[in-house]
């Protein structure tokens, strides 16, 4: 049976002859051109813009380098100058020395503006509260003074260790003046409840 279909499409093929219509070569070779030249337009707008933008580059380097504000180097300047005010220095702090202490700092900081933000004042605690702060303005004061060690000594361990702990006595101080503000407001409050009796 393969043989038989072999045989018939053998046999069919050489009794039809296939021929192309007419005009088909020229068709055929019209539109080849017409492919080809579009893909030789878009080559040459390829090259168009390339040459284009390296013009317009070359153009600008040019123009850059020959403004007339250009700075050229002078040999009689120094790169470092020596002779610096101590004003014109910033000054170190803790927090300039490492991340770590930032941290802490940071921390510390922002935990006594805390405290800070949370006292009540009022005419019957003035006075423990103005000793307090009295207390704190002094250890302001000493961190400035430890601040300008770090700054003229440069950094050490005790100027350091020094800095973290004034920090934290002031927290201290601050969370015993609260705790003592609130001692003290108990206290009023009980004895306003033992009169009302």
């Amino acid at each position: 049976m393969a043989q038989d279909l072999k045989e018939l499409f053998e046999r069919e093929r050489n009794e039809r002859k296939y021929s192309m219509k007419s005009g088909h070569e020229a068709r055929f070779m019209e539109r080849l051109e017409k492919d080809l030249s579009a893909h030789r337009k878009k080559n040459d707008q390829f090259w168009f813009s390339a040459a284009a933008s390296a013009a317009i580059l070359i153009g600008l380097g040019i123009y850059f380098l020959l403004q007339p504000g250009k700075i050229e180097p002078n040999p009689e300047k120094n790169v470092v100058d020596t002779n610096v005010e101590k004003e014109n220095v910033i000054p170190l702090s803790l927090g300039d020395l490492s991340p770590n202490l930032k941290k802490i700092e940071d921390y510390y900081v922002a935990n006594i503006n805390l405290q800070l933000s949370e006292l009540e004042f009022n005419d019957d605690n003035k006075a423990l509260v103005d000793g307090y702060m009295e207390r704190v303005a002094e250890l302001d004061r000493e961190y400035n003074r430890l601040n300008n060690e770090l700054n003229e000594l440069g950094p050490n361990d005790d100027t350091i260790s020094a800095l973290i702990n004034n920090l934290q006595l002031r927290l201290q101080l601050l969370q015993k003046l609260k705790t003592k503000l609130n001692q003290l407001k108990s206290s009023k409050n009980e004895q306003e409840l033992s009169y009302s009796i």
